[in-house]
């Protein structure tokens, strides 16, 4: 990403536009293959808004985003390599019941993307490749028949993950894709996620408010401030030694205060670990 900016028009009396609010403000960094690069900051300093224009989701005002040498920001919403180029980019969303339709089993909701693009051959053989998905996320390959209602919380989510792997991509944004679970649930996504990047060499932008868990999964740290970067670099690093008076306000606002918080959620990720 080069210079990348992302605004909501603010309209006049007369409906026309007078300025725009800046969510994402010339922001430049770069994700390397195979790397998890960690995405924090408070609510609404538009850390969901970048991760949404990245995946194209959203047209930038300005800037460059480049994916696998090419700039992909101007290519039209119907063009057929912009098409192409979302088979390889998914997205995990935070609620894991809002991003799945009801009305559809998890089998048809994993194989969906298959269908948009054409992929995974006949149904015999898209089905199959939802049994082996949904064994890889650990769940049974027999309940693919069931409704999202029918799954808690953590489940809901593994069938998102299975979902965003249906296409084999290579690089998936994770917006706050556990803050919506209870803290033995998220040890368990967390460690299966990491295991999926081993496995399939996948690349992540894993976007949290949760300090402790932003450390954990990530390779590298991004920290955004009302719509810039304020600071990026090794994960230890940032957390240890921070640069900036702004990354040092979140890790002191950590609730017992520093590096050392949330004991039991580091003793339920270990204990999974193992």
């Amino acid at each position: 990403m080069t210079n990348l900016r992302v605004g909501f028009p603010q309209k006049g009396i007369f409906g026309q536009t007078k300025r725009y609010f800046m969510a994402v403000n010339d922001v430049s960094f770069a994700v390397y293959p195979g790397e998890t690069l960690g995405l924090v900051g408070e609510s609404g300093c538009g850390k969901s808004t970048l991760a949404r224009a990245i995946l194209r989701l959203l047209d930038a005002l300005d800037g460059q985003i480049i994916f696998r040498g090419e700039n992909i920001s101007p290519w039209p919403s119907r063009d057929r390599k912009l098409r192409a180029i979302r088979r390889e980019i998914q997205i995990i969303f935070q609620n894991p019941y809002n991003s799945l339709n009801p009305r559809l089993t998890i089998a048809k909701a994993i194989a969906e993307p298959l269908v948009i693009h054409r992929q995974g051959g006949n149904p015999r053989k898209r089905r199959e490749r939802v049994a082996y998905l949904l064994e890889r996320v650990g769940l049974d390959p027999n309940w693919m028949n069931r409704y999202p209602h029918e799954f808690s919380g953590g489940q809901r989510q593994r069938v998102c993950i299975a979902r965003a792997l249906a296409l084999n991509p290579q690089f998936i944004i994770c917006d706050e894709s556990v803050s919506a679970l209870d803290v033995s649930v998220q040890a368990q996504v967390l460690n299966l996620l990491k295991e999926l990047q081993g496995e399939f060499g996948l690349t992540y932008i894993f976007i949290s408010h949760d300090l402790s868990v932003v450390k954990f999964m990530s390779d590298r740290i991004m920290v955004m401030n009302r719509g810039k970067i304020e600071e990026i670099g090794p994960a230890e690093q940032v957390y240890r030694q921070p640069q900036s008076d702004y990354t040092r306000q979140l890790i002191a606002s950590i609730p017992t205060g520093g590096l050392d918080a949330k004991p039991a959620f580091n003793e339920e990720i270990t204990a999974n670990l193992n």
